[in-house]
């Protein structure tokens, strides 16, 4: 815990022999001095040094977050002390103030740190109406940083307790439709609507379909997912849901036309343009996306999936086991099969 390892103190306050009450009075205390000091302060109080701290971005390619590694003299600390003290917390039935755990998230703003991660995920499990009105408050900080906390927080409430299996707040989604309308910072746009897409929200689709033209793809990018496509149980759209979709799939950029092959690929309505513009995604200069393309051709039963298949190439890296290359092949044995009764 002095050193700032968030996973390694979590597997041992986890152990199946919990520790007692003394010793996790101090690890509070200590987790609480050391954020409340800042890994750097704290790393040349214990080395008495004042030079240069060499730091070291450190990502943990499982959990997908990261973290500040701080060496100085020899002695090496990571800035996970934040995120170590709310697990432990919230471990031990401590309900640490929704404030406090705002400041601790905005101490790392990034998406990604640890910290912050760890401030979402105990909040998120917090499925209450008091943390949702003050996630929601949020949104109206001019500050893009709190607004950002503010649609992460209110994206995991919306997928709700993964534990427990709780979500009170799936219905909920439309409250956030002023916000998503007048969202000005792409990156808390993209969050707003990544929010509304885990919700009963039947407004998303125009709020998704006035961004088409967004200048940032990113946000682009999401719009497909604001579109439904089940209608009485069928996988149907609406004609202007298809032609935005249809639009997004010659986006300029490789991650929207990507989002728009995706939604194409796992659309069934018959309209000949979604199987034409699945066609000119296999001629996609990214293979992941003619991989995608041509996929969408096989469940169509298009048979100018066997010719497109040639256009995907040689398949390399973890493209090799997925299953959608033997797509093609399915539809020739369905093919065979309807051939022969």
């Amino acid at each position: 815990m002095d050193g700032g390892s968030h996973l390694l103190t979590s597997a041992l306050v986890s152990h199946r022999v919990p520790l007692p009450a003394p010793d996790r009075e101090e690890l509070l205390a200590r987790a609480r001095h050391r954020a409340e000091a800042g890994a750097e302060a704290e790393l040349r109080r214990v080395t008495g040094l004042t030079g240069p701290v060499e730091r070291v971005r450190v990502e943990d390619d499982e959990v997908g977050w990261w973290s500040e590694q701080l060496t100085l003299g020899g002695v090496t600390v990571r800035d996970e002390h934040r995120a170590v003290l709310t697990s432990m917390e919230a471990r031990y039935g401590i309900r640490a103030p929704f404030d406090e755990l705002v400041t601790r998230a905005l101490a790392h703003p990034d998406r990604g740190h640890v910290v912050w991660c760890d401030v979402v995920f105990t909040l998120g499990r917090r499925v209450d109406e008091e943390t949702w009105q003050w996630s929601r408050d949020l949104l109206n900080h001019p500050d893009r940083l709190h607004r950002l906390l503010g649609a992460d927080l209110l994206l995991s409430l919306l997928i709700g307790d993964l534990v427990t299996g709780r979500d009170p707040f799936w219905d909920r989604g439309g409250e956030l439709v002023p916000w998503a309308e007048q969202e000005q910072d792409p990156e808390v746009l993209a969050v707003l609507l990544h929010a509304m897409t885990h919700g009963n929200a039947p407004e998303i689709e125009a709020v998704g379909r006035s961004h088409l033209t967004h200048p940032d793809p990113a946000v682009r990018a999401l719009v497909p997912e604001t579109l439904e496509q089940s209608e009485d149980g069928r996988s149907l759209a609406r004609p202007e849901s298809l032609t935005t979709v249809l639009t997004l799939a010659r986006d300029e950029d490789p991650g929207v036309r990507e989002a728009a092959c995706r939604w194409l690929a796992h659309y069934r309505g018959r309209e000949p343009e979604a199987g034409d513009a699945l066609v000119a995604l296999t001629h996609d200069e990214r293979q992941p996306i003619r991989v995608c393309a041509v996929s969408g051709l096989a469940w169509r039963d298009d048979p100018r999936c066997v010719e497109a298949e040639h256009r995907i190439g040689p398949v390399d890296g973890e493209l090799r086991h997925d299953e959608r290359l033997l797509d093609v092949w399915r539809y020739q044995r369905r093919q065979e099969a309807a051939e022969g009764s």
